[in-house]
């Protein structure tokens, strides 16, 4: 009985340890699944700040990258804005120094003084055409000179004069007073050797303004007796009051430095009025009228009178290009055509020559010097045609640009 009470006994206290040990057991377990849990707590916090810091640096990154764009687009947009501004700025190759001068110079006088020659040779370039006529020159030419220091516009004008026979020399006339209105100098040209009544016309109508004068003594070298020329200067300062006289001979180049700084002296400070490139204000095609003109003044000498004309039909520049039929390469061309105009038939046939040897030579010449001044290849073709009295048609004068 002692044993099965003992039995008894026993098999409680194995249930009692069992459920102790059950008890220790789930503890241990529920301590290890905390330890587990916070563990994995702790790398997924880990893991959360990693990916902040990775997210933080993608965003650090990406700031930084559009910052370095829009600073790249700035930039190309500032480069860009001064490359515009550059473009468009007259005078932009040279700073301008800041008593920089510039203005309009009227070259003035009675025809055949040697203005025309006396305006090529200040640029340095032939620009206005030439020859021993009188009033070769029939439009005002402007002629730019640039330097550092100052800008002169030259008005080349056709010769003031008192007969006015037909429309076309009261137009010259017209032309080479109107060059007066808003120039800041005039260069009032005279020759040398003596003083004329055409001198007298063009100083009265200078004594109609309040501009400044300087006087330009031209061909100063055919004297041989320099002393001759205080007489005449005399004669001139007694007459007006000048601001300046120069002795030059433009056909020389002799002493036309002095004159481009008494021209400079005279002139306001002011910036540029046109780029220091250009040289003129006159299109190609009137360039190009002119030069023909003249080549057809110098070849006839006197046989053909004034009573001729130029226009220019065509201008037409053609690119270079490979030949479609050909396969060839042809260089950029200019394609002029251009219709001589006379008031009668035999001065027709003084410009055509015999056997067209005249006209001929004229487009060679002609040719020749458009490709110096316009740097490229030409092509030209003359026509001669009567056009009678067109000279004193004011009509016909409107139609051919005068």
């Amino acid at each position: 009985m002692s044993n099965h009470n003992d039995l008894s006994l026993n098999n409680e206290d194995n249930a009692k340890n069992m459920t102790e040990n059950t008890d220790m057991n789930s503890s241990q377990n529920m301590a290890e699944a905390n330890d587990v849990a916070q563990d994995n707590v702790k790398k997924n916090n880990a893991r959360l700040n990693d990916s902040k810091l990775t997210v933080d640096k993608l965003n650090v990154a990406g700031l930084e990258e559009e910052t370095l764009e829009n600073q790249a687009l700035e930039n190309d947009t500032l480069e860009n804005d001064l490359t515009i501004e550059e473009f468009f700025s007259p005078n932009n190759s040279k700073p301008i120094v800041d008593d920089f001068r510039a203005g309009y110079v009227a070259i003035v006088g009675r025809p055949n003084v040697g203005k025309s020659t006396l305006m090529n040779h200040l640029l340095g370039q032939k620009l206005s055409i030439t020859s021993r006529k009188p009033q070769t020159t029939r439009h005002r030419i402007h002629g730019i000179l640039s330097n550092d220091e100052m800008q002169a516009v030259f008005v080349d004008t056709p010769g003031i004069h008192r007969k006015e026979v037909r429309a076309i020399n009261e137009r010259m006339n017209k032309a080479a007073i109107s060059a007066l209105v808003d120039v800041d100098l005039v260069l009032f040209v005279v020759d040398s050797d003596q003083w004329r009544d055409d001198d007298l016309l063009t100083l009265q109508k200078l004594s109609d303004t309040n501009l400044t004068v300087v006087l330009v003594i031209n061909k100063a070298d055919t004297l041989k007796d320099k002393g001759s020329m205080l007489p005449l200067i005399e004669t001139f300062n007694e007459s007006f009051d000048f601001a300046d006289i120069v002795p030059v001979s433009a056909l020389k180049n002799q002493n036309l430095d002095r004159l481009q700084e008494v021209i400079a002296s005279h002139l306001p400070i002011a910036d540029p009025i046109y780029d220091s490139e250009q040289i003129t204000d006159r299109s190609e095609r009137f360039l190009a009228s002119e030069i023909i003109r003249e080549k057809i003044m110098r070849s006839a000498g006197d046989e053909v009178p004034y009573d001729l004309t130029v226009q220019i039909d065509g201008f037409k520049d053609e690119a270079a290009h490979t030949d479609p039929k050909t396969g060839r390469r042809r260089k950029a061309c200019t394609f002029i055509d251009a219709t001589i105009y006379v008031e009668r038939s035999g001065q027709k046939a003084i410009v055509i020559g015999d056997k067209g040897q005249r006209i001929k030579q004229v487009g060679m010449d002609a040719r020749k010097d458009m490709e110096q001044l316009f740097d490229k290849k030409i092509m030209l073709t003359l026509w001669v045609k009567v056009k009678r009295g067109w000279s004193d048609d004011e009509r016909a004068l409107t139609s051919l640009g005068y």
